[in-house]
């Protein structure tokens, strides 16, 4: 198995995109890129740790590769938003890959390379592409926040 480690907007989201992939064998939200040590997520929209949400994925690379989760990495959010997705604001929701590897920085740095000549984007991609740090887990109830709204409502 394999990580990744991906933030892109507010973590509820990003991680109920990345479940539903085919060879991604667990997933995490909580926090990556800061200074702050042990933050909560009440520290963190504070904006006092510089600290992004993230999606730490853990997955099989002989069923999904990193450049898949890469490709669903850029089609979930603007990457050309500075530390904004839709109506959240804030560094915490930056666009920012966290690679574990030498490997996954030359591919993400391939791959934002690619899109950026694309000319799918008007704007200058802005995300981050950075070494793994501290991963510091989200509260409990953040954690498939989305899914157990949904069964609740069921």
């Amino acid at each position: 198995m394999e990580k990744a480690t991906f933030g892109a907007g507010c973590f509820w989201g990003v991680e109920a995109s990345f479940r539903q992939l085919n060879g991604v064998v667990s997933t995490s939200v909580g926090y990556m890129g800061g200074h702050w040590p042990n933050p909560c997520y009440l520290d963190v929209c504070a904006r006092i740790t510089g600290h992004a949400e993230v999606v730490q994925i853990e997955f099989d690379p002989t069923i999904i590769s990193y450049e898949n989760l890469l490709e669903t990495f850029w089609k979930i959010h603007d990457p050309t938003s500075l530390n904004r997705q839709g109506a959240d604001r804030g560094e915490q929701y930056r666009s920012v890959i966290f690679y574990h590897n030498f490997e996954q920085e030359k591919i993400a740095r391939n791959s934002k390379l690619k899109l950026q000549k694309s000319g799918e984007y008007q704007k200058d991609i802005v995300t981050e592409i950075k070494q793994a740090s501290d991963y510091y887990l989200a509260e409990e109830y953040h954690q498939q926040y989305l899914e157990k709204k949904q069964s609740k409502q069921v």
